[in-house]
């Protein structure tokens, strides 16, 4: 089936075979794209972040079912060779985390922003149709509960500036050049292989190794959190559909909890012995601090027909399995805010 670039056209429908890119791959949630995709027959290309070492992420060992070119977003040649051929670009390579926008902002401009301007610009080229992955980070503290696409954007840190910035940059291509470009605004996404710089394998990694104190930041900011292969599943409905192109497309739950409460909820499906402290050296600055996250998902169930399906107690109990089998790899180390 042909993308084409005609605004008025019909969706897309099956992947039996048809070429695929997803940037960022090897990562916990690009890992779990490359895997439902396949499952739905697509010829996958995984656009790998090179390094020297060698380190194939969540997709070592993968070279005989998914095509993997390394490459970094910067070199806008490497990116033009990795699209070519591919119908359908899942764009979710970026520079991630909070802290070390603080302090390194040149690099998450570097990568986020002119990295995706070299992703819309090979698209382009190659007649492909572009998914760009997008966060909740760009709405900061919510003003209106819960979050719609028309929500004020607002850069509360170096990398939800940068991240406002690439979908700006996406949604350019749609308006300058007709790009089909659909951006998906995943609030937080959590389940197997995320890494312990995130709240939820941070808890379960500390409590599965016997911690008998859960040392946090803010314990009152919300958060709307969603279960892996939800979000999968919601950028394979965006990348299927007319409907969202030139749009932003929320994919969340629906539900919002407080970080400490969410920790004693990961404390009782354990069943650890264990209470929550507060840490204060690891607060965010006070005008970074993002108090209020919760998605409001009727754009993604009109347009989309996306319904999340795994509740956050049993999301949150296939996480923890999961943290107790690879604790060696995770470890049990605080997360970053």
């Amino acid at each position: 089936m042909g993308t084409g670039t005609d605004r008025q056209g019909g969706s897309l429908n099956g992947w039996e075979r048809r070429k695929v890119l997803v940037t960022g791959a090897e990562g916990f949630i690009g890992s779990t794209l490359v895997d439902r995709l396949t499952e739905l027959g697509a010829d996958v290309r995984a656009f790998t972040h090179y390094k020297p070492y060698g380190d194939g992420g969540h997709l070592a060992g993968r070279e005989n079912d998914v095509e993997i070119v390394t490459g970094d977003l910067r070199d806008p040649g490497r990116v033009y060779d990795a699209v070519d051929g591919c119908e359908v670009v899942f764009h979710l390579a970026a520079l991630i985390g909070i802290p070390y926008s603080y302090e390194a902002p040149n690099s998450y401009v570097q990568t986020n922003v002119i990295g995706t301007q070299h992703v819309a610009a090979a698209s382009l080229r190659h007649a492909a149709r572009l998914v760009h992955t997008s966060t909740s980070e760009v709405y900061g503290t919510a003003r209106i509960v819960p979050i719609p696409e028309t929500h004020p954007l607002q850069p509360q840190s170096p990398y939800s500036a940068s991240k406002i910035g690439a979908d700006m940059m996406a949604l350019s291509y749609w308006h300058a050049f007709e790009l089909p470009v659909a951006v998906v605004r995943p609030f937080n996404t959590y389940g197997p292989r995320q890494s312990a710089r995130a709240v939820i394998p941070t808890i379960l990694g500390q409590l599965h190794a016997g911690a008998r104190q859960i040392a946090l930041g803010a314990t009152t900011p919300t958060r709307d959190f969603n279960y892996v292969t939800d979000t999968v599943n919601g950028f394979i409905a965006a990348a299927d559909n007319d409907a969202v192109l030139g749009e932003a497309v929320n994919i969340g739950s629906g539900r919002e909890i407080s970080v400490g409460d969410l920790a004693e909820l990961l404390i009782k499906i354990t069943g650890a012995d264990a209470e929550v402290v507060t840490d204060r050296e690891r607060l965010r600055p006070s005008g970074s601090e993002v108090e209020r996250l919760l998605a409001d998902t009727a754009k993604a169930r009109e347009l989309l027909g996306y319904e999340p399906q795994v509740t956050l107690e049993e999301g949150l109990a296939r996480t923890s399995e999961w943290v107790r089998d690879n604790l060696d790899r995770i470890g049990s180390r605080r997360y970053e805010r």
